[in-house]
């Protein structure tokens, strides 16, 4: 079928999906261990059991245009009931509440501990595995509930943001952008507390890149000190002190002072902390330093060390992919209490990672590097396989519908253009109507 054939067969109403297509991704064993594991698979027969209940909330994500009602039809969720057809909203959000959060949460550690090692070109800087960490917000459905727990951003004049918002910090990984390892919680909930619970979930044999406001010795010392060559990589800020113990100003062993309230908190840390400083310039043409544990000169020269950095920034592209790319025009999440807000989270970035996933097993095909398929593409490609599908019977296997998959990802590749270069900038987002601040109660 070529490009234009799949545009025209993706306005085509279609029968629903069999669920099943999909075991090759997510196995049903999986979901069901999860269920088991968190105590909510159901005991008694329902029009929406926990399974399905799972799949819907992974369809949340995958189809944010389409409402709830449409869902649960178009992707026949609800077992069939002739004295009752129609599965409404309400049963819908009593079926997410008795489900809860936890399946989802460990699903996704399930699921990404699991495919968190397909094979990748670019994968590696030498022989140690990449990841980056970094942090975001998201916007969430503006109600009670959700304000009081999460709160917003605030402002001098004393007024609340118009939505609540959620601070999460994600661990991913470079090779396939894939989430590897996530924390969120209330908006008041720094970054930096997040990132220090999620040092045990990066990998042995591993280079992590940072953003400057990971900067902390605490964070960075105790990340080297645990498990087997776990490095780190991060920009200085321009007020960061250090005092040159070897080498000279454009490469040299620096050492830092831990700050004596971390020491407090943790008796255990030493005094100092040590790193490699490489001098570079920035886009302006300042002066800008890395530092990194990578203390080896001969093994880490320092303009390699300084290039890995920058491939930092495909970690806000992923969060551009799960910001906007997969909610479209919505401009926040859906659900309005806690507990769903949260498991609507989990299920986005599972569904994130299973777009992924598909993403780096086409580029193993094509021998091409995951970063080099368009998102967007593999994105309606995966919308378009689970919704229609099973009105092409005689492709109707799993391996046939896998394929074709694969191949409608490749369509069309992204196009390196050496001779572009944008410089990195933070643009204003176009407002459509004037922002809505509320007044902060005492």
């Amino acid at each position: 079928m070529d490009f234009d054939a799949f545009i025209l067969a993706a306005e085509l109403p279609g029968a629903p999906p069999d669920w099943g297509r999909l075991s090759e991704q997510l196995p049903l064993e999986w979901i069901e261990q999860a269920l088991h594991y968190t105590g909510r698979a159901s005991i008694r027969k329902r029009r929406l059991p926990a399974e399905q209940v799972v799949w819907f909330v992974i369809g949340l994500a995958l189809y944010r245009h389409k409402s709830v009602r449409q869902l649960v039809g178009e992707l026949d969720l609800a077992l069939p009931d002739l004295a009752d057809r129609c599965v409404s909203d309400s049963a819908v959000t009593q079926a997410r509440q008795r489900l809860g959060e936890a399946p989802l949460e460990r699903l996704f550690n399930m699921t990404a501990q699991h495919w968190q090692d397909q094979p990748a070109k670019n994968s590696h800087f030498q022989h140690l595995r990449l990841f980056a960490m970094d942090g975001t917000s998201l916007r969430l459905a503006d109600s009670a509930a959700n304000r009081a727990h999460f709160g917003s951003s605030s402002f001098k004049n004393e007024s609340a943001g118009s939505h609540p918002l959620v601070r999460m910090v994600t661990l991913n990984a470079l090779s396939t952008q894939m989430v590897v390892a996530a924390r969120f919680g209330p908006y008041e909930i720094s970054e930096l507390a997040h990132a220090k619970l999620m040092l045990s979930d990066i990998p042995d044999q591993s280079l992590t890149i940072f953003d400057r406001g990971f900067l902390a010795g605490e964070l960075l010392h105790t990340l080297c000190q645990s498990g087997h060559e776990r490095h780190f990589l991060i920009p200085a800020k321009g007020n960061t002190k250090w005092k040159i113990i070897e080498g000279t100003d454009a490469d040299a062993l620096v050492e830092m002072k831990i700050s004596p309230k971390s020491r407090k908190i943790n008796p255990e840390l030493p005094a100092t902390w040590r790193a490699r400083a490489i001098r570079g310039e920035d886009f302006e043409g300042k002066a800008s330093y890395v530092l990194t544990s990578l203390t080896d000169r001969r093994a880490y020269p320092a303009a390699s060390v300084r290039s890995c950095y920058r491939r930092r920034w495909q970690i806000e592209t992923s969060y551009r992919e799960l910001k906007q790319s997969m909610m479209g025009m919505a401009l926040s999440l859906r659900s309005q209490d806690v507990e769903t807000t949260r498991q609507e989270i989990w299920g986005i970035l599972i569904a994130y990672n299973l777009v992924r996933l598909e993403m780096a097993r086409a580029a193993i095909e094509a021998k091409c590097a995951p970063t080099e398929i368009s998102f967007i593409m593999a994105l309606h490609a995966y919308q378009y396989e689970m919704m229609h599908a099973s009105t092409l019977q005689s492709l109707g296997t799993v391996p046939e519908l896998i394929k074709r998959m694969r191949g409608r990802i490749l369509v069309e590749l992204n196009v390196y253009r050496p001779d572009r270069t944008f410089d990195r900038v933070a643009k204003a987002k176009a407002q459509r109507y004037p922002e809505r601040r509320i007044k902060k109660t005492a």
